[in-house]
């Protein structure tokens, strides 16, 4: 698979060294010396890949790669960076302003290959989404939204046996994002097939084979495109390649890092809700995009088509499926006292612990205004008043520091729970009730859950 591949170093023996490597391999190699001409060429020539030093005079390869990161018309460019540094904190700065990958000097070139087949492949993805970006950037639609796009409030789900790894995993992660843990194979792969950002799998797990388990999310056609990011132990080569070549979008070796590990696990999340907000557009305009662009959250056009395939299944004798409408209590009276701006810093940070406090197969969505739903599938009304009250004593138990940290601001929620009855049952009925649960929830005196059960 041939690519066209940006080399970036201010010492031309570097660059003519991976010119002629990567030539021999048939790709398509451009060069640039320094971060300016970098920023340039990658903005004129479309590369695939950017092979970019670190240590560079003026503009290093830090800066370089965040301004790629943040310009709409470089975004979706991967970026890895080359450099003598193996130090952690250059590491996680590099993951930081969004690299890729982050390769050591001297460079070993099995590994650097097998990286650069993975990202091309990747590439190819996200260019077939490109011509519907590039009209609606001329819109001015896409670029405001997907710069928006959050990492955080993931689902996110961990495949491992290896108990003390995975709750290590799961405890760090679950900060800002939504991590269930699966030691079954099987049951991950059905868990992968419903409302997942990304999958964690440990490729050395004892009782069933890791890469395997990857191939088969590679195979199936609802989970093909889910991130992938693999833990390994950093000795183990073949097995370290072998998941590159299969198609997983990340490794992570062992001791693992917790900050490398929350910033590889953002940007694969972000990545993700970029490429299905513009997936979704190949077919429908860009007012029907599925993400919410100031939360992050799924939209309410989104969770009502959800929400309508698993009220159907209710209605058959499937599972039942709860629904939580929440209301920001006196949210007008924050905008009026604090403007606008800080009502959407109160939304963001709301959709946050919103997101943190559900299960990983909840659906999480913006209903409208400071309205918003959480679509619970397989829930009994009982078990889904219990995550609401978590989800308001979250809300109300610690104050949101808006406007730079200057303000501290106690929010709190109204919120109404309902949950399938019968076979009668409709996605209209089953949020009406919820709706008027938390007009009830408000009278009687805001900042409380109540249930409606008919």
């Amino acid at each position: 698979m041939s690519a066209r591949i940006l080399v970036v170093d201010d010492i031309e023996a570097n660059v003519r060294l991976l010119q002629a490597k990567l030539t021999a391999e048939y790709y398509d190699v451009l060069m640039a010396y320094d971060g300016p001409s970098a920023l340039a060429i990658a903005a004129a020539e479309q590369p695939d890949i950017v092979l970019l030093d670190v240590m560079m005079p003026g503009m290093d390869g830090f800066e370089v790669c965040r301004r790629l990161k943040e310009d709409p018309v470089t975004r979706h460019i991967p970026v890895v960076l080359v450099t003598a540094l193996d130090g952690r904190s250059d590491r996680i700065e590099g993951l930081e302003a969004g690299a890729d990958e982050f390769l050591t000097k001297p460079i070993d070139d099995v590994l650097l290959f097998a990286r650069v087949r993975s990202l091309t492949r990747l590439k190819l993805v996200i260019d077939e989404l490109r011509q519907r970006e590039e009209s609606g950037r001329r819109m001015g639609v896409i670029a405001g939204a997907a710069s928006r796009l959050g990492g955080t409030g993931g689902r996110i789900l961990i495949v491992d046996d290896n108990e003390r790894q995975s709750q290590r995993v799961a405890a760090e992660l679950g900060v800002d994002h939504r991590p269930v843990v699966e030691t079954d194979p099987e049951k991950a792969l059905a868990t992968a097939r419903g409302p997942v950002d990304i999958v964690i799998v440990n490729a050395a797990a004892r009782n069933f084979d890791g890469l395997r388990f990857c191939a088969n999310l590679r195979s199936d056609e609802v989970s093909r495109h889910l991130p992938v990011l693999v833990i390994v132990d950093p000795d183990d080569r073949p097995r370290l390649v072998k998941a590159l070549e299969i198609g997983v979008n990340d490794i992570l070796t062992r001791p693992i890092d917790p900050q490398e590990l929350s910033a590889r696990a953002r940007t694969q999340i972000k990545r993700k809700r970029y490429t299905d907000f513009l997936r979704q557009n190949l077919d429908h305009s860009l007012e029907l995009a599925v993400t919410d662009q100031l939360t992050g959250l799924h939209n309410r056009r989104y969770m009502e088509g959800q929400l309508g395939a698993l009220a159907k299944r209710a209605s058959m004798g499937g599972d039942p499926v709860a629904a939580l409408m929440i209301d920001i209590d006196h949210f007008k009276k924050i905008n009026d006292s604090f403007g606008h701006d800080v009502g959407d810093e109160v939304l963001r940070e709301f959709a946050v612990r919103l997101a943190s406090n559900v299960r990983a197969v909840d659906l999480p969505c913006r209903y409208g205004g400071e309205e918003f739903t959480v679509i619970m599938p397989d829930t009994q009304i009982e078990d889904a008043e219990r995550i609401a009250e978590r989800i308001r004593l979250h809300v109300a138990g610690s104050p949101f520091r808006v406007a730079g940290g200057s303000e501290l601001l106690t929010v709190t929620i109204s919120v109404g729970v309902a949950a399938t009855i019968g076979v009668t049952d409709t996605p209209e009925t089953l949020l009406k009730r919820a709706d008027s649960a938390v007009y009830e929830a408000k009278h009687a005196g805001r900042n409380r859950v109540i249930s409606k059960a008919a």
